[in-house]
């Protein structure tokens, strides 16, 4: 569960994040909408350890992470939380399924097991047909899935995504959606989104709109 309570940030003594309270359950879609520069990119670096609050708390599974520090914030970091970026940041040099596997690589988890497990969301994810491929010899989508995979190598607790589909067409975005969806049911996975796409926002199982630092719900 991520539980944030008071949270608040300021860049040059001016707020941008205010008094955020948020509470997502495992399982649960959930899509931060606002209108750009209101501060939904901070946020989610705030939820997601990137960036620490001024004040007030961010708890995941129990653990307040404002307390970690160091290589224990980075192992927990690995293990407890995916990244989803726009441009999905692979590796060019590295093949979309070693990139899958760069998680588990890094940590401590068998490399046998590590690739196991990557060949099982890539053909989840089904792009097993371009998994030796470089990115730059992939499309968009199938990046973006890879970047996915990767994210969810090491079944971390939250999935942060930062404009997913923002760099795809309307097809691809769809399907990003509704896997996205099929995973939180699946594999009881939690997602949780910065978008401005009006189609993730109407499959999202909760909505919270962030305009002048202020998070509430749609």
């Amino acid at each position: 569960m991520l539980i944030a309570t008071k949270v608040c940030k300021a860049y040059n003594q001016v707020p941008v994040i205010q008094n955020v309270d948020f509470q997502v359950y495992p399982g649960t879609l959930v899509a931060i909408v606002g209108p750009s520069g209101a501060g939904k990119t901070t946020l989610l670096n705030l939820l997601s350890t990137l960036e620490r609050p001024d004040s007030g708390t961010v708890q995941l599974d129990g653990i307040d992470l404002k307390e970690l520090k160091g290589a224990a914030l980075a192992e927990f970091r690995n293990k407890k939380i995916g990244f989803v970026f726009q441009f999905h940041h692979l590796l060019p040099e590295f093949t979309l399924f070693e990139n899958v596997c760069m998680p588990g690589y890094i940590g401590t988890m068998p490399k046998q097991e590590v690739e196991q497990k990557a060949h099982a969301l890539i053909q989840l994810l089904g792009i097993n047909h371009c998994q030796h491929a470089l990115p730059a010899h992939s499309s968009g989508g199938e990046r973006q899935r890879a970047a996915i995979a990767r994210a969810l190598l090491l079944t971390p607790s939250v999935v942060f995504a930062d404009e997913p589909s923002g760099s795809l067409d309307t097809k691809h975005a769809a399907l990003l959606h509704m896997l996205f969806k099929e995973l939180c049911t699946s594999l009881q996975q939690t997602f949780v989104c910065v978008t401005h796409n009006p189609a993730l926002t109407a499959i999202a199982d909760q909505v919270f709109v962030l305009e002048d630092g202020l998070l509430r719900p749609a």
